[in-house]
């Protein structure tokens, strides 16, 4: 890590880094093609419950057959090609045989609604939707409204294919050498808390050089391997468990159900696990509701084996992190945007960082502007928003600076912290900021029985909340009264921790749940904090009273 003089621009940089695990590469396709010819007979792709287990050299070749099958369909370079389908082999193979045609990929998330789903589409330019059998009903009300679509495909196991006779025609290996580095590797749809959602454009170029920074700091582990659970929608999941592998190698065990978590971490025994911190906070609950040693539960859970293990997307709370690593589990935390490819900042191993975001990764400049908001320069900084000239000017100034939205601290040390989003802070009636993020993730781990919170307090005499609880662990409570004790205690126990200005006064619970795509959540799980305040003005009024 450097840092200029004078300027509070710090540097990524790890001196005790390990090897550059994109040497020689300049394009995804080209870091697939050598990981499949290198590790031809090892395993890549495994989805247990249906006995699916491909060797590098069944996933590559499945590749190209798939190619095939796209370009037969008219799919060419520049191409925006959509994709609606869970977590499975079948997934990544149209992903990748896609991007082997200079293509530009992108996931659709599954809670989408059809009229979203039209506008990603529409968009994006897409002609072509792959897809499965379980959102035929999705895809039914979809195509009436996109008649840009000339062709939906259907996956089935073993992803679109053509016969050896149409194939012998194809120069597959021509069309992917024909990738640039500026290319387009993927769309990412920014599941914004307002207004439609931007597509972020991710080149190959800025993934790789996400990549060499982050597995330098990182550290690559012995043999990589990942479970997929989170949405290929979310660039963390497309990062960890899809690109990853194609560079370093690997396997990937694929969990179609997330409810199945806890299942597949147990068979399959990963070395990486990263994940925002609602997946840690389940996983610790579930530990306090067995009573359990948490070394034991550890292994038990399938996490014995981790080598690396990440948490961000959200504020952490420093307890959390202090439970896992008391678990023998290596978890850090980490910072990024999918307007940076991915990571941005990622911890060390030392404890003295647990509350921080850790230092940026090489490559990676970052320094905080004259109002707080975290600023961030580098390679790995997306292209732009697709058909947004004028937002992606706003997001990414004429120096290269992005302009993150975060409101940011960076120590003597070089370590990020982020106090809140710029646009969501709390200022009460009494003028004093407070990070209604930072409240919440209190709350939540206060009591694995708090599932949701949302602090109100803008403009008000005081902080409120509205609480949801989690539907698992409240299963476990025997009556309403118990459920209400143990609410209460945690509020009480999250109050503690906040200074008097941020301490929760009065709350509400509510009698729902929700669900990631609902009114209250976005896809990846953030708070819709505008549209929850108008859905639940009446309740927030009332705590007023």
């Amino acid at each position: 890590m450097t840092t200029e003089a004078g300027s509070g621009v710090v540097s990524g940089g790890h001196p005790t880094a390990s090897e550059d695990v994109t040497a020689g590469l300049s394009i995804i396709c080209q870091a697939f093609q050598a990981t499949a010819a290198r590790k031809r007979d090892e395993m890549a792709l495994r989805l247990l419950e249906e006995g699916i287990e491909w060797t590098w050299g069944e996933y590559a070749a499945r590749v190209r057959r798939a190619a095939g099958g796209l370009h037969t369909l008219g799919v060419r370079h520049g191409d925006a090609v959509a994709i609606l389908a869970r977590n499975r082999p079948e997934h990544l193979v149209a992903d990748m045989a896609a991007l082997h045609l200079g293509a530009s990929p992108f996931a659709i998330y599954a809670t989408s609604a059809p009229a979203q789903i039209e506008y990603v589409i529409r968009d994006s330019g897409a002609r072509v939707l792959i897809s499965e059998p379980v959102f035929d009903a999705t895809v039914e009300a979809v195509e009436p409204l996109c008649p840009q679509l000339e062709h939906v495909v259907r996956l089935t196991p073993g992803a679109p294919e053509l016969d050896e006779g149409e194939l012998s025609a194809f120069d597959f290996r021509a069309g992917w050498r024909a990738v640039a580095p500026d290319d387009v590797v993927c769309l990412v749809y920014t599941s914004g808390t307002t207004g439609p959602p931007k597509g972020a454009e991710i080149t190959h170029a800025g993934l790789l050089a996400d990549l060499r920074g982050t597995w330098r700091s990182l550290g690559v582990p012995k043999h990589l391997s990942a479970v997929s659970f989170l949405p290929y929608a979310h660039i963390l999941e497309r990062f960890m468990s899809y690109y990853s592998p194609a560079v370093l190698g690997g396997e990937v065990t694929f969990c179609p159900d997330p409810a199945m978590l806890s299942a597949v971490l147990a068979q399959s025994r990963p070395s990486v696990l990263v994940s925002p911190p609602r997946v840690w906070e389940k996983l610790r609950a579930k530990c306090e509701a067995l009573a359990a040693d948490q070394a034991e539960f550890a292994l038990a859970a399938g996490l014995g084996d981790l080598e690396v293990a990440g948490v961000g997307a959200a504020p952490v709370p420093v307890m959390l992190l202090e439970f896992f690593q008391a678990a023998g589990v290596p978890l850090r935390q980490g910072w990024g945007m999918t307007e940076l490819s991915a990571f941005g900042t990622v911890t060390s191993t030392d404890p003295a960082d647990n509350g921080t975001c850790g230092r940026p990764i090489e490559g990676l400049e970052l320094r905080i502007a004259d109002d707080g908001e975290l600023l961030a320069r580098g390679p790995m900084v997306i292209g732009g928003y697709r058909n947004l000239p004028e937002k992606t000017a706003e997001a990414i100034d004429a120096d290269g600076w992005l302009h993150t939205g975060d409101i940011g601290r960076i120590d003597d040390e070089g370590r990020l912290t982020i106090v809140d989003r710029k646009k969501e802070l709390i200022i009460n009636a009494a003028g004093k900021n407070m990070s209604p993020a930072n409240i919440e993730a209190e709350l939540k781990n206060a009591s694995p029985l708090i599932g949701q919170a949302v602090c109100i307090g803008n403009d008000r005499p005081c902080n409120v909340a509205l609480l949801v609880l989690d539907p698992e662990v409240a299963a476990g409570y025997p009556d309403h009264e118990a459920l209400s004790a143990e609410v209460v205690r945690g509020v009480g126990a999250a109050n503690a921790r906040l200074s008097r200005v941020e301490q929760i006064k009065r709350y509400t619970i509510l009698d729902s749940e929700w669900l990631p795509g609902s009114d209250e959540l976005t896809p990846t799980m953030k708070l819709k904090r505008k549209p929850i305040e108008v859905k639940y003005q009446a309740e927030i009024d009332a705590l007023y009273t």
